[in-house]
């Protein structure tokens, strides 16, 4: 699947059921816990001081292959690196140590993290840990997309899924997962590889259109391994690449609406009625063959119509893009004689 922030999806392939997605399930967690704990861009944020219980799971997971970060007892992370330390090396005892942080438990921050998943519509997504190494932890390209875009409006995020690397207390220096940073303008996002889940990977990519910014987002899921492509995660970035290659010179400005576009017709029982003619323009962003909706809404008139006078709305949809726009009469209309009036008592 892949669309662009603002204006919608351009393409999806592939089936609608709820599949495991690894990692990517962290994209959830670090937006809870922005939502609970806001950070601004660059701030660190309050201190996470690392337990010896923290510890044990850093040593547990790593031991059953997990993909983890070094943290030591008394250690001090601050938020910012926490998250860092979740998106950027993928560790999943960093998500642990996050939702432990951020609600006191893990189910209860699981619950967080579902409910917030309704409360953003993703009907298709249900979490059953904060990492996503749990099967059970599924959702849709449709639903990831739609999270993803929501993500990337939170600066913090945004900032740190672009860091091609991060320097931590313990662990040291640590380098991002997503080896498709700086190719084909992809600056994000996250991801995901497992035996259940194969190669995962939601992406985002700035590209000019017009000489104006727009962000690409794409959602691969599902990538398995071949005998040329042994590697689930390298195989899910090469598929992104060519997914994004596709799409990237499509997007487009497009006036759909031009001032004076006739959107409507009066019509009245005496007199021939005006047009409802567009009273302004309307340029949106999308790719050619983009489906538009276009909804006119009348107002209540009066028997006489002065030429330029409002006359209705529309509201034009493109993609996620909703634009509304005033229609005016595009001509006088005069109220019905008395003559007539008379003879239609």
């Amino acid at each position: 699947m892949v669309g662009a922030a603002g204006v919608g999806v351009f393409a999806a392939h592939g089936g609608r059921q709820p599949r495991p997605i690894a990692s990517l399930a962290k994209i959830m967690t670090a937006y809870v816990v922005l939502r609970d704990h806001p950070l601004a861009a660059g701030q660190p944020g309050p201190a996470i001081t690392v337990t010896a219980a923290d510890v044990t799971a850093y040593w547990r997971d790593r031991r059953q292959g997990q993909s983890v970060v070094k943290v030591v007892a008394g250690e001090k992370l601050t938020e910012q690196q926490a998250l860092e330390a979740m998106l950027i090396p993928s560790g999943n005892n960093i998500a642990a140590l996050l939702a432990g942080w951020d609600a006191g438990s893990q189910a209860g921050f699981v619950a967080k993290m579902n409910a917030q998943a309704r409360v953003l519509g993703l009907g298709g997504t249900r979490y059953a840990d904060a990492s996503g190494v749990d099967a059970a932890t599924v959702s849709t390209a449709a639903d990831q997309f739609r999270l993803a875009v929501r993500a990337l409006a939170v600066p913090a995020f945004g900032q740190m899924v672009a860091m091609p690397q991060v320097r931590l207390p313990a662990a040291g220096l640590a380098y991002n997962v997503n080896s498709a940073l700086g190719h084909d303008g992809i600056d994000g996002v996250k991801t995901g590889s497992s035996a259940q889940a194969g190669g995962c990977l939601v992406f985002s990519a700035s590209h000019q259109v017009a000489g104006s910014p727009a962000t690409i987002v794409g959602v691969v899921l599902g990538v398995l391994p071949t005998a040329t492509q042994p590697s689930e995660l390298a195989g899910v970035i090469a598929a992104s690449e060519n997914l994004l290659r596709s799409v990237g010179g499509s997007l487009e400005h497009v006036e759909i609406v031009k001032p004076g576009t006739v959107l409507g017709r009066v019509h009245t029982a005496w007199a021939a009625g005006p047009q409802a003619i567009a009273a302004s323009g309307i340029i949106v962003t999308g790719w050619p063959g983009m489906p538009v909706t276009v909804t006119v809404t009348a107002r209540p008139l009066p028997p006489a119509i002065r030429r330029g006078q409002p006359i209705a709305s529309a509201t034009i949809t493109v993609g996620s893009q909703v634009a509304h726009i005033m229609l005016d009469a595009s001509r006088a209309v005069t109220p019905p004689s008395p003559l007539w009036r008379l003879t239609r008592l």
